[in-house]
């Protein structure tokens, strides 16, 4: 069984509407799906159509934006009822701290000589309700300033570039508690990619392990083959869930394809027996993984 936990739509900042996510994953061969855009769910309903359609299981999930010791940490939240009055409160601040950065960033990176405005990188947001700094950067390629995203963030919008700009995030051991509380379960996405490496040692993980973090996604294209061994034996250390996922955002990341790093079938039992426990702890109407 084919398991990829970590796809996105242009429900944020994928590339490909939530149908297109799904179809791909069927023509992939993957056998069950997880959608995580970026602070919103706007793509569930979409994407659960389609994968009853081409006969694709699909798991409900965001990736949230939190913060660690001053780091973003990235964190997979599985199946929350995202109605619930304080998880949607959060989510809606951290949307707004999206928002609200898209006019610093412009303005900085407008100060620095380049020729971009609020108006091109909403052309390029669509019906998203997560503004991204990838949005910007794809308004670069467009304009031939650099040859793809990976670039953009290298050259203007990484920390420590002109186009950076802090935005809003929760906490991330309180939005461990608000996902539980929501009745969904919560996983760390690459944890050893990006900045969050500096800040989520094994002490970090072992004190949100006690908080109630559920796994760690362990095979992920950030990670090199010591680190995945690293994280896997930390995991076993800990009783975490280990997953594995491409983080798929259509043709706006290269080499992550659907399906190139996956979850193993008992894992993801464990990942699902874990949720149900918590959805019947929180007395949560949740949503439902799509069956094959």
């Amino acid at each position: 069984m084919r398991i990829d936990l970590h796809s996105h739509s242009t429900a944020s900042d994928g590339t490909k509407a939530p149908a297109e996510v799904v179809e791909h994953a069927a023509a992939a061969g993957i056998d069950v799906l997880a959608l995580t855009d970026h602070d919103s769910a706007d793509g569930w309903a979409e994407a659960a159509e389609a994968a009853r359609r081409v006969d694709v299981a699909l798991v409900p999930g965001i990736e949230i934006s939190t913060k660690h010791n001053g780091a973003g940490v990235h964190l997979l939240a599985y199946l929350p009822d995202v109605s619930y009055p304080p998880l949607s409160a959060e989510l809606d601040l951290i949307l707004a701290g999206r928002e609200g950065r898209l006019t610093s960033i412009i303005a900085q990176l407008r100060l620095a000589g380049l020729d971009i405005t609020e108006a091109e990188v909403l052309q390029q947001v669509g019906r998203s309700p997560a503004i991204g700094r990838p949005h910007i950067a794809d308004v670069m390629v467009a304009k031939g300033w650099v040859r793809d995203r990976a670039e953009a963030f290298d050259r203007w919008l990484n920390t420590g570039r002109p186009g950076y700009v802090v935005r809003y995030a929760t906490p991330t051991a309180d939005m461990i508690a608000l996902v539980a509380a929501a009745g969904g379960v919560s996983v760390i996405a690459h944890p050893w990619g990006r900045a969050s490496r500096g800040v989520l040692d094994a002490e970090a993980l072992a004190g949100f392990a006690r908080a109630g973090l559920v796994g760690v996604e362990v095979d992920h294209q950030d990670h090199s083959a010591a680190d995945r061994r690293a994280l896997r034996a930390l995991a076993g250390d800990l009783g975490l869930v280990v997953t594995g996922s491409s983080d798929y955002h259509g043709d706006g990341k290269v080499d992550h394809d659907l399906g190139c790093n996956l979850t193993a079938r008992d894992e993801l039992e464990r990942l699902l027996a874990a949720a149900a426990d918590t959805a019947a702890a929180a007395h949560r109407s949740v949503p439902e993984v799509v069956r094959r």
